[in-house]
């Protein structure tokens, strides 16, 4: 399985910078020919699922996800959201961790393991590489965006 991480600083203060990355139907915004639908009701804790549905007609696919650690930024300390990739195309996991950067700034470290199932291994380098450069446009795009 591939595996990626990348980090992001933003003059965003921890809380802000966490809202922004973890209000799953704003990920849509930024991600072209995806739609988010929530499946367990608000607020977001460990146990919630929601699914990405991302493509065009029959070309489309889900990516289902759940919430196994959710502990937001409080009195200063890090962040950490983890989600399990649990859909029939897309497996694996992602960690999202929000922590204090220099002068009252937030680092964003991102990291991911990621299986497209049928997709031959020898596929993994390439694999990694779009999803390094899509998620970390997304997460770019969504520190930006209030």
């Amino acid at each position: 399985m591939p595996r990626f991480s990348f980090e992001r600083t933003t003059p965003l203060p921890l809380d802000e910078t966490w809202r922004r990355l973890t209000q799953w139907p704003r990920h849509a915004q930024v991600v072209p020919l995806t739609r988010i639908t929530v499946l367990t009701p608000a607020p977001t804790r460990e146990g919630t699922r929601f699914v990405a549905r991302s493509g065009v007609g029959p070309l489309a696919f889900d990516d289902v996800m759940e919430v196994t650690v959710w502990r937001p930024p409080a009195g200063g300390e890090p962040g950490l959201c983890r989600l399990e990739k649990r859909g029939r195309v897309i497996l694996g996991w992602a960690e999202v961790e929000v922590r204090p950067g220099p002068g009252g700034r937030s680092r964003v470290l991102w990291r991911e393991e990621l299986r497209v199932r049928f997709l031959p291994r020898a596929f993994d380098g390439a694999t990694e590489r779009t999803a390094r450069a899509m998620f970390g446009r997304a997460v770019t795009r969504l520190l930006r965006r209030p």
